[in-house]
């Protein structure tokens, strides 16, 4: 069996105010030619299919139109819910959708139940885990100690395990779905991803926790990883956020064989519009030459000035029209020893006073000439009416 491992399509997202739909239905667009090219038989898609727990009518005219591509050239699906889905919503017609290749999993109570395919060698189990909050099902459990994600998963591939030893004497294989933190992701997380967890804390799932199974297709994470050679993230669909520059985009092709799992290699999916981080001075990231490569690239600038240039966006969005994100980073901070505001102000003359803030909001730059004269005038006038008070 060919299984296409992707995630995190998150439908209905925006990237820094702007909409990604256009470029998402190219993404998820193309993965019927990878279906067709791979003879793909099953593509997993590992939660968080949607971004918003209400998806606006545009997001679930996308998810149509990709079932319904992925079904045409050939695949089943098998479709979680994440923790940016609504279980219920995205649930919704599972029974209906079932009937026609699209298996969507959104019940916490059902990850002990396979759902079974078939090849050539026999029946190969899904075992599927939604995203598991450990307040919302603790009440189905009431004996079971769920205190967070590692408990919930734990006691999730407990049941999970138990059906595995029973269906592997029939010579089922076994693939779990799952959207969760597990130990070793937070290398490729990234600042896009609305934690779930606290990296270094019992929330983040323990690997051991996926043993006996033949190959686990997780979640969560944006970044590909391979943190077993059975248990992987695919990543995001899309770049999220500029911290995710350079990171591929795409799925794992992962072939079981009759043994279990043979093989897995990636799939390059299309990446509509690269992303970039420019570092250098307003001036110079608006005239190098070597920069025009970048025009049509998500621009994300991080400025090195001294001080904070004056309408940065604006000028930086001339040249790249599809810059997003501008900070000011100066190389050298500037401070004048202060450890208070009191401090900063004792013992100064009401001139000195403005001069000092002027100083310190922008980094050591003191007043110009006419503003300093703009100071003067400002405070003989505020002395010339308390004195008439």
């Amino acid at each position: 069996m060919r299984i296409l491992h992707t995630a995190d399509w998150h439908i209905g997202r925006t990237f820094h105010g702007h909409q990604t739909m256009a470029a998402l239905r190219e993404v998820l667009g193309a993965l019927a030619q990878v279906v067709r090219d791979q003879r793909i038989d099953v593509v997993i898609a590992a939660g968080d299919i949607f971004d918003s727990a209400a998806p606006s009518g545009e997001a679930f005219t996308l998810l149509q139109e990709t079932l319904t591509g992925i079904r045409e050239a050939g695949a089943d699906l098998v479709l979680i819910s994440g923790n940016h889905d609504s279980a219920a919503r995205l649930g919704f017609a599972a029974p209906f959708a079932r009937l026609g290749g699209v298996h969507i999993a959104t019940d916490p109570g059902a990850t002990g139940t396979p759902l079974t395919l078939s090849d050539e060698y026999g029946p190969v189990d899904f075992y599927c885990v939604p995203f598991l909050e450990p307040a919302l099902i603790r009440h189905r459990w009431p004996g079971v100690p769920l205190r967070n994600q590692a408990d919930a998963l734990r006691f999730a591939m407990g049941r999970i395990r138990a059906s595995v030893a029973q269906r592997s004497a029939e010579g089922a294989r076994s693939v779990v779905v799952s959207h969760t933190f597990a130990a070793g992701g937070e290398v490729e997380s990234s600042e896009s991803e609305r934690a779930i967890a606290n990296v270094g804390t019992v929330d983040v799932v323990p690997l051991s926790t996926f043993d006996g199974v033949d190959y686990v297709a997780l979640g969560h994470i944006h970044g590909r990883a391979k943190l077993a050679n059975h248990i992987r993230y695919s990543g995001a669909m899309l770049h999220y956020s500029f911290s995710e520059a350079g990171k591929p985009r795409g799925g794992w092709l992962v072939e079981l064989g009759a043994g279990g799992m043979s093989g897995a290699e990636w799939i390059d999916l299309p990446v509509p519009r690269p992303l970039v981080v420019l570092k250098g001075e307003l001036e110079d990231l608006l005239s190098a030459s070597d920069l025009e490569q970048y025009r049509e690239h998500w621009v994300s600038a991080s400025l090195t000035d001294s001080t904070r240039p004056l309408d940065a966006m604006r000028r930086l969005q001339a040249r790249f029209a599809w810059c997003a994100h501008v900070e000011h980073r100066p190389v050298k901070l500037v401070g004048d020893g202060a450890s208070s505001y009191a401090e900063r102000v004792q013992g100064k003359s009401d001139e000195q006073v403005l001069e000092a803030f002027l100083r310190h909001v922008r980094n050591g730059e003191g007043p110009t000439d006419s503003e300093a004269e703009l100071f003067e005038d400002v405070v003989s006038e505020h002395r010339g009416v308390t004195a008439s008070l």
